[in-house]
């Protein structure tokens, strides 16, 4: 008998798909659906179907579909199934993990969970209630999961290689991130069409409260590995802005497959375009550390082009960065800084003696000596892409439902830390915006 059952709740966003864009052992074929009929739910079951009839590894999902107005009470009622999966609305989301967790259901649940924080309360209480009945409540954090970010992180914790955190300044942080995203593209090699409300910063979150939690969360997770970061004390906002990327009508129908705005947008229109509130810059200090990071999105990459990504981390002897753009032709790639000259010969032998140590778990790892700054060479074989990461989070998932005991004690913790910068960084943008 299977050990795990899946079930999918109102499956709005291309993620919830991905959970199941692969088999796992111990886990029923069988896969209920609760969700209204429309098009995010004719959306989803369409990808399972791509999944289950592509001619290479081919899954083989049943899904049973349960719609209706009812389908989150009729869902907690009738618990086909011991897991449940979310991914959609954001607006809304922590009533329904409450909700499964009442029922007690486990949750795998993409992020954000909140967009306000107004509704930090409501995660703590998810947390704790999870905590008391003896279920997993995990978010769905792949980038921990990319091997760049998996050696930037090792290689920030090596003295010898990084030195000691530099704190930096507002002005010249500790850390810089920036993430570029597209309104438009394809996903799992079909084009994916975004639903209207996804444009709803209401429902949707803007920049940070969404894709930037994963950037918070790298902060913390770099810089402080299995710490627990006290939100209350720890954390302090600096300043934050926001802007919007504005589409035309052709650009929302190419996106959408919508005729025209619909009428939960028309707060957002301005002169016949939708100016969506998609880009924020943050700063913060965490333990004393400053860190800034740049959200983005653009509507479409220019041909031959992709997201970007750059996340530097700032030491006395080295930055440690992750570059993904033109020169890596858009693949991350990973790079030791030294801090100066004179340092380099020592750092180039550090970092040497760290990769070796690290081939034991990743054969293959390799530095190479470019003048100004050494490149980590990664065999092909680690980049599996950002829809493999979602296989990978499930089944770390499954490894703490087999055995709670093995999941982290600063996970919680570090969860409200990660969400209080995501919502307060919007809120304090707002402020900004409304002041200048």
């Amino acid at each position: 008998m299977p050990e795990f059952k899946l079930i999918t709740l109102d499956p709005g966003h291309f993620h919830a798909g991905l959970i199941q864009k692969e088999m796992y052992a111990g886990v029923s074929p069988q896969v209920h659906v609760y969700a209204p009929l429309g098009p995010d739910l004719i959306e989803h079951l369409g990808r399972i179907s791509r999944f289950n009839a592509r001619p290479e590894n081919p899954t083989a999902w049943r899904l049973e579909v349960h719609t209706g107005p009812d389908f989150l009470e009729r869902m907690c009622r009738e618990r086909p199934g011991n897991i449940v999966v979310i991914s959609g609305r954001n607006r809304g989301k922590i009533e329904r993990i409450r909700a499964a967790l009442d029922a007690g259901l486990n949750v795998l649940a993409d992020k954000p969970w909140i967009i306000r924080s107004a509704d930090l309360p409501k995660l703590a209480e998810a947390l704790d209630l999870a905590d008391q009945r003896g279920l997993v409540a995990y978010d769905i954090m792949t980038e921990r999961f990319e091997i760049t970010s998996i050696l930037q992180r090792e290689l920030v914790q090596d003295p010898d290689v990084f030195g000691e955190r530099a704190a930096g300044t507002l002005q010249e942080p500790g850390v810089s991130m920036e993430s570029v995203h597209h309104l438009y593209k394809a996903v799992a090699g079909v084009p994916n069409l975004r639903p209207a409300w996804f444009f709803d910063i209401a429902q949707q979150g803007e920049a940070l409260s969404d894709v930037g939690t994963h950037l918070v969360d790298l902060v913390q997770w770099t810089l402080f590995p299995n710490q627990a970061v006290d939100f209350r004390r720890e954390i302090e906002l600096t300043a934050a802005a926001r802007w919007p990327t504005v589409l035309s009508l052709r650009q929302f129908q190419q996106a959408t497959a919508e005729a025209a705005f619909p009428r939960l947008l028309e707060p957002y229109l301005k002169g016949g375009n939708l100016e969506y509130f998609c880009n924020t810059r943050v700063s913060y200090a965490i333990r004393g550390i400053h860190a800034r990071l740049d959200v983005l999105w653009n509507y479409e990459a220019p041909a031959g082009t992709g997201d970007t990504y750059f996340a530097v981390f700032r030491g006395t002897r080295a930055r440690v960065e992750i570059r993904q753009g033109k020169e890596e032709s858009y693949r991350p790639e990973l790079f030791v800084v030294p801090a100066s000259r004179d340092a380099k010969a020592q750092v180039l032998a550090a970092a040497r003696h760290r990769i070796t140590q690290l081939a034991v778990r990743f054969p293959g790892l390799g530095v190479e000596d470019r003048g100004e700054r050494l490149h980590i060479s990664i065999p092909d074989g680690y980049r599996v892409g950002h829809e493999a990461h979602f296989a990978q989070v499930t089944n770390q998932f499954f490894g703490y439902l087999r055995d709670p005991k093995t999941l982290p004690a600063w996970e919680k913790p570090d969860m409200l830390a990660k969400y209080l910068v995501s919502t307060k960084g919007v809120e304090l943008s707002q402020l900004s915006s409304r002041r200048a």
